[in-house]
Order: structure tokens, then sequence, then C-alpha cells
């Protein structure tokens, strides 16, 4: 198994461009399966070809094992690619796709029979390893790319998008079994998706990107649930987390949320995050599902601050939109589903302060964010 470390990483493709890639500082661990994502033109494709060599650095230092890599060829790296449209020979079996790699390299008759071999295996597809790949649906085809690669016992393999062409089902199923797969080998990989569900289900890590910029690398999970900033917590989650305006009040830990005409008092472990910011706006942040939604009713306390303007039933689970009545923001819920309310209805919102994330209103920073 190897790390994978990018030291300082620029990309530039021309003058006049600015950089594609700045200064990016990341490290895939041993047998680590790391998912690179991001909108269009984030970065994480021109980061793939650069570990795979096939774009040149403008400025730092990958590194396999420790060892640079920025000088030595694609083919001198030790990598195997799995790309979104397959790129098997047609013209062969499932059993020669995969030993191809193996053959052109000179290994051993034997040894490439033992190995291709392990490779149908692991990949149940030995009762078939004579039928031509055009035989195969595409999510097969997929899984025979995935065994070629496998069989090199590559340092690193590079996933590019590769369910990208294939139907819900076939998705989800070979999600499981590339992360299965992975996992068995012990295989330092990097994947590169567009998709947040995908590399959710796959990555033991994800790293988000922006412009060029590295905005976080952490779990999925605490990607949802301590976003780094606004970006991070806008981009993951669907839907995703809402965004709102806070005041920080006189009294200590005590904020204002004035769409709501609610106040939410942080515990006395959180207020370090803005003990110094008194006169500094403040985001909020609260996952739809956090989101506490209640009938409208008599009494200042139940008094509707927010209208139901769209309602999504998703058989467990309930979406709404809500338009809030002082300023004609919108939020999202989540609610376990059916539930009961409808398009129209009048609503009383609360905020959970235990859930809620606390940004700079300026720079978008997660104030709590501990790198």
């Amino acid at each position: 198994m190897t790390a994978v470390e990018f030291q300082s990483v620029s990309k530039r493709y021309s003058a006049e461009t600015p950089l594609a890639v700045a200064n990016l500082n990341l490290l895939c661990r041993e047998g680590e399966l790391l998912a690179l994502l991001g909108p269009s033109g984030c970065g994480k494709s021109s980061t793939l070809k650069m570990a795979a060599g096939l774009e040149d650095l403008t400025e730092g230092e990958i590194l396999f094992g420790g060892r640079p890599v920025s000088a030595l060829s694609a083919g001198r790296r030790n990598i195997a690619m799995v790309f979104e449209d397959y790129c098997l020979y047609p013209n062969l079996t499932i059993e020669d796709n995969i030993a191809f790699p193996l053959s052109v390299r000179g290994v051993d008759k034997n040894e490439r029979r033992q190995r291709v071999g392990d490779v149908l295996a692991m990949l149940g597809l030995h009762d078939i390893a004579k039928r031509k790949v055009t035989d195969l649906s595409g999510g097969a085809q997929q899984r025979v790319a995935i065994g070629r690669a496998m069989v090199r016992d590559p340092d690193l393999i590079l996933f590019d998008e590769p369910l990208s062409h294939l139907d819900g089902d076939q998705r989800i199923h070979l999600r499981a079994e590339i992360s299965r797969l992975q996992k068995t080998r012990g295989i330092t990989s990097i994947l590169v998706t567009h998709d947040q569900n995908e590399a959710t289900a796959m990555a033991d890590r994800i790293a988000i990107m922006k412009g060029g910029v590295l905005q976080q690398v952490d779990t999925p999970a605490r990607l949802y649930a301590r976003p780094a900033n606004t970006f991070v917590a806008n981009f993951i989650g669907e839907p995703p987390m809402n965004l709102f305006p806070g005041e920080i009040g006189d009294d200590a830990g005590r904020i204002t949320i004035p769409m709501l005409g609610e106040d939410i008092v942080i515990g006395d472990e959180r207020r370090h995050a803005f003990a110094a910011r008194r006169h500094s706006g403040l985001t909020l942040g609260l996952r739809p599902e956090h989101l506490i939604v209640e009938a409208a009713g008599d009494g200042a306390e139940r008094q509707a601050n927010a209208v139901v303007t769209y309602r999504e039933p998703r058989g467990d689970a309930d979406s709404l939109v809500l338009r809030i009545l002082r300023d004609t923001s919108t939020m999202v819920a989540e609610l376990a589903g059916p539930c009961t309310f409808r398009t129209g209805d009048k609503v009383r919102l609360r905020v959970p302060a235990a859930n809620t994330n606390l940004f700079d209103s300026e720079s978008g920073v997660n104030l709590e964010f501990d790198t």
C-alpha cells in the first residue's frame, strides 16, 4: 500500500488563465479511498491527471510512498485508471481484457493465469470469463475494467467518474462493489466525481474543492455535521443546509434570529466561538431534518412565522419549502413522512441550538471548525 501526497501543488494551463489548482496540500493515506468532489471547474480532474502523470505540475510535488513522481512518466508510476467509458477491447473476452496489462508486461503465463483467476473469482465472473465484453451490460463491463486495473497490483488506482454512464440500479450496486473490492485488496485509490451520494457511499474521506482551492477534507459524516464554511455547508446534503442571519445578543450565549422572531442560547462549551465577535455578523446553518416545524396557534410562543409553499412526499420523509413571513426568504424542512402539513398551512419554526452551525457572515468560515 502507498500513501499519495500533494505538496503545494499548483496547475496553470496558460499565463492568461487562472490557476486550475492552487497550492494543493492533500494526503491520501495508505489503503484509503479518497474522493475529490466539487462543481465543474473546481480542479478535481486536473488533480487526478497530475497524479496520473497525464498533466505536468506548474508548482509543487506529488509523492508516492514518500518518493517524488512528478518527473516520472505515467507508465513508470505503477498506477491504474478506471474511466467512465470502460475503455475495454471489444474483440477480446472478459478473461483476455483482464489479462491484457499482464500480457504486455511479459508476466509469466502461469502467474498470469493465477492472478487473472483470482480477480475473476473476486468479481464473480469466472463462469462467463470466455464471453466477449460486448455481450455484457454497462455495469458488468465496468466490473471488468475494475478487474483489469486491480490485476496489475498497482500502487494507486484512479477512478474518473466510473459510474456516470450507468443507470440507478447499476450505479448503486457497483459503488458497493467498488468499495468492497478496494477494501479487500487494500489498494490506495482516488475517486473523482461530481455526485455527492457516490462520494459519500464509497469514500473513506472526501476532499471538497472550489475554484482550484481545497475547502475541506474529512469523513462524510463530519463534512455533513461540521462543514468548514458555507460553501461546503451548501454543497453537501440534499436538500442543502439552511443558511440564515443571526445577531449576537447582549446576554451571554444568546443569538437572535430576526426573520423568525426566535432566540437561541448557545451552551457554555460553545460560546468561545463568538466570544470576541460581539459586533460581527453571524450566519447560522441548520440541516433541514433538524428544523422544528409546529402547527401555529394562539399566543406569542406559537405565533406563525412561516407558511408551507410546497410539500414533496418521498415515502419515508417529506420535504417542506417554507416561506418566512417577515422577509419572504425560504427555508427547507425534512420531516418523517407522511407528515400532516399541506401547502398553505401557517406554521411555527424553531431552531434547536445544539444542531446549529455558526459561520462568520463575511468570510463564511465555520467559527467552530477544528482543523
